[in-house]
């Protein structure tokens, strides 16, 4: 039996998860879970990458334990933070976590280099005030000693790569949103770098969804009792979860829902145009040189904010339950910025409510209603313009990620896009990882194969519109 291992880490929990074929199926088995979360140090919002990796070495450790040792292991996360290493390779400085407040008054100072169009007509990404391109410009107005002595930037999942292997390099489907690379090259953009003042000797070179980088470094396979390759998969995790998207059709409208909702297509070129930055749609990179037409929406974590708020105790089910029985009809903006990092979500869905003269919600079930309803308010209208954008017309959307489970938005959405929906994978994200890894061995033959695995494996809920 061939086992592959995908290290899956969200922003508020991550997971190892072991995969293998069996009798043409995938087969999931999850080893290890632990949770994840930004933390205020040295003044800002961080993560704790030592600990991250601490429990990939403990889920590494319970696969020997099992007797299930892995082909191969790929890390996926969330996209745009990184760390600085010197020359030394010694990590500079905190993880910062892309909620912090350093990047305020960053994009400026960008824009004083290069327009806010001119980058979108040259770069292809959606503005996100957390994206790489600003992160950097904090840096280096900031804290300039940092990047005077830094030699090397690494995204999460490439130095928690490098930790594993001893290999340095930038997985191109996390590259792209750093909002420095070229989308007509597939490599850094030199020039822009070189303007904004950021050392070339910083980035690293761009290598693709299953590269193999090699065995485990001794000391590493020595600690977890065996040794195995590393095997880089999609590293953005919205990467790696639209691989999983079950659909034998190229042209698909998706929904990775989780953290965030990430809607959109796949297509062969970036559409970089005025209209389509009006839009604020991104063009991120994908498998295969494809690129993720998309468009960040805000997603569960809205949800997530106000059951930590109203319900700790209660689950997700039972509050998609209790929204579903409520009658309150009001709708917030979903992309709104008050919503990305809020002292109380329940207090900013409550004065959104009330500053536009809709009903003001109360409770856990009428607050989830409001987020649901928005989102899916949100989901039609995105739908809407990637249609006008692409020039394609889709009949079903495909719900992939944890958010998959959400029976009442799933109803809400069908209803509102007037589309088919197709619900599930919910570990999309680690499927995809592994179907990389699959795919890189030559257990599969490409992507239409490994989606067509998929589309046999798990289980798919369909809602009429």
């Amino acid at each position: 039996m061939k086992y592959y291992l995908a290290v899956d880490i969200g922003a508020s929990s991550g997971r190892l998860i072991l995969g293998h074929r069996e009798e043409g199926k995938m087969i999931l088995e999850e080893v290890h879970r632990f949770g994840n979360g930004m933390e205020m140090q040295n003044g800002h919002l961080t993560w704790d990458v030592d600990q991250l990796f601490a429990e990939i070495i403990t889920g590494m450790k319970k696969c020997a334990e099992l007797g299930k040792f892995p082909e191969s292991i790929g890390v996926d996360t969330w996209a745009v933070d990184f760390v600085l290493l010197d020359a030394q390779d010694q990590r500079i400085g905190d993880a910062v976590g892309y909620r912090d407040h350093r990047t305020q008054g960053m994009d400026q100072k960008v824009y004083e280099v290069i327009g806010e169009e001119k980058l979108y007509l040259r770069t292809g990404i959606q503005k996100q005030p957390f994206n790489t391109i600003y992160q950097l410009m904090a840096v280096k107005e900031q804290t300039p000693e940092q990047m005077e002595q830094a030699e090397t930037l690494l995204m999460i999942p490439d130095y928690l790569h490098f930790l594993l292997s001893g290999q340095k390099v930038t997985e191109y489907t996390n590259a792209s949103t750093t909002q420095l690379l070229d989308p007509q090259t597939k490599d850094w953009d030199w020039d822009l770098i070189d303007r904004l003042g950021y050392k070339r000797e910083l980035f690293r070179k761009i290598c693709l969804p299953g590269t193999n980088l090699g065995s485990l470094t001794p000391g590493i396979a020595a600690e977890v009792g065996f040794n195995c390759a590393v095997v880089v998969p999609a590293t953005h995790d919205t990467g790696a979860a639209v691989m999983a998207v079950p659909a034998a059709d190229d042209q698909v409208l998706y929904i990775s829902s989780g953290t965030w909702s990430l809607m959109g297509t796949e297509v062969k070129e970036a559409i970089c145009t005025a209209e389509s930055q009006r839009y604020n749609f991104t063009n991120e990179g994908g498998y295969d040189y494809r690129f993720r037409y998309l468009k960040n929406i805000m997603g569960m974590w809205m949800i997530n904010s106000a059951r930590k708020e109203l319900a700790p105790d209660m689950s997700f089910s039972d509050i998609c339950e209790g929204a579903a029985k409520q009658s309150i009809s009001s709708i917030v903006d979903a992309n709104s910025d008050c919503f990305l990092a809020p002292e109380s979500m329940t207090k900013e869905v409550q004065n959104a409510c009330a500053e536009s003269g809709q009903q003001v919600p109360k409770g856990i079930w009428e607050t989830a209603a409001v987020i649901y309803n928005s989102l899916a308010e949100c989901y039609a209208q995105t739908a809407h313009e990637v249609e006008k954008m692409t020039g394609v017309s889709y009949d079903c959307i495909y719900i992939i990620g944890g958010g998959a489970n959400a029976d009442y938005l799933n109803r809400l959405t069908a209803k509102a896009c007037q589309k088919k929906v197709c619900a599930g994978p919910i570990e999309a994200t680690a499927i995809g990882n592994i179907s990389a890894q699959m795919i890189a061995a030559g257990e599969l033959e490409n992507l239409k194969t490994a989606r067509e695995c998929i589309y046999h494996s798990f289980d798919i809920a369909e809602y009429e519109a």
